[in-house]
C-alpha cells in the first residue's frame, strides 16, 4: 500500500510574523479531558481552533450510536477550517484526549488573515491534501484487509505521526503519543473490541508492539511496516 508522508502542521508552516497575528486575532483556550469538546458536530461553525499543546480525537457516531473514531489532532493542528470556511456545521466532534491549550480565532478574522495574507493560503491547502490523503488511504486500507492488517497500518501512521514530535528510542522504539484505548484503535479501522484485541495479540506475539493502558509502543516500525505491506498484498 502506499505511504501517505506526515507533514508539517499548519502552524509550524506560519512564519513568527504570521503566528504573532493570528494570536492577536484570536483568545487562548483550554480544553480537559471529560470536559467541554473542541467542536461539537452539528454546531454552528464560529471559530478556528489551533492546537498548540496537546491531543484530540476527531469521532462521530454511527446510527447505533457508537461512536468512530475518525482521526486525531495534535500540536500545531487545525481543528474546524473546512466547516469555518464555508460557513457550514461541524461535520465531527472533536474530544480532549489529555489536557489541551488552543487558540480559537473567529472565522472571519482568520479568513481576513488568508486574505492579507496569501502565502498563508499554502500551508491550509497542504493541511487539506495530507488530510484527503489519509482518507483514501484508510479508505483502501479498509477495502482490501482484514484486522489485524488494518490495525498494523494505522499504528504506522501513528508511529510516524509520533516522530513528527519525538525521536525513538536508542533501541529504535517509538511511543504512539495520542493515548488511544484499544477500543478507540478498534473503532477506527471498523473492528470489533474482540478483533481488536486478537490484533494486538497477534501483533505482540510477532514481537511488532507493546500495549498497555492507553498506550501503544511500536517496537520494530520497519518490521511493522513489512507486515502491513505484506498483509495488504496477501
Amino acid at each position: 500500500m502506499e505511504r501517505v508522508p506526515v507533514k508539517a502542521p499548519f502552524w509550524e508552516a506560519l512564519s513568527d510574523a504570521d503566528r504573532a497575528f493570528l494570536q492577536r486575532a484570536g483568545r487562548m483556550r483550554s480544553f480537559r479531558p471529560g470536559g467541554e469538546p473542541l467542536t461539537f458536530e452539528g454546531d454552528d461553525s464560529t471559530h478556528v481552533i489551533i492546537i498548540l499543546d496537546g491531543w484530540a480525537k476527531v469521532i462521530s457516531p454511527t446510527h447505533t450510536g457508537r461512536e468512530v473514531v475518525l482521526a486525531v489532532r495534535g500540536p500545531g493542528d487545525l481543528v474546524g477550517e473546512i466547516s469555518a470556511m464555508f460557513d457550514s456545521r461541524r461535520t465531527a466532534t472533536v474530544r480532549p484526549l489529555v489536557p489541551i491549550r488552543a487558540l480559537s480565532v473567529p472565522a472571519v478574522r482568520f479568513k481576513a488573515f488568508l486574505d492579507e495574507n496569501p502565502h498563508c493560503w499554502w500551508p491550509l491547502m497542504a493541511t487539506v491534501v495530507d488530510r484527503m490523503g489519509e482518507l483514501g488511504n484508510r479508505l483502501r486500507v479498509h477495502a482490501g484487509a482484514e484486522g489485524t492488517c488494518r490495525l498494523a497500518h494505522l499504528l504506522v501512521h501513528l508511529a510516524e505521526l509520533s516522530l513528527r514530535y519525538t525521536e525513538p528510542g536508542p533501541d529504535g522504539r517509538v511511543a504512539i503519543l495520542p493515548p488511544l484505548s484499544q477500543a478507540d484503535l478498534g473503532s477506527w479501522v471498523d473492528a470489533s473490541r474482540e478483533t481488536a484485541a486478537r490484533g494486538f495479540g497477534e501483533l505482540r506475539e510477532r514481537g511488532l508492539v507493546t500495549t498497555a493502558y492507553r498506550r501503544v509502543t511500536v517496537l520494530d516500525l520497519p518490521g511493522l511496516r513489512a507486515f502491513a505491506a505484506k498483509c495488504a498484498d496477501a
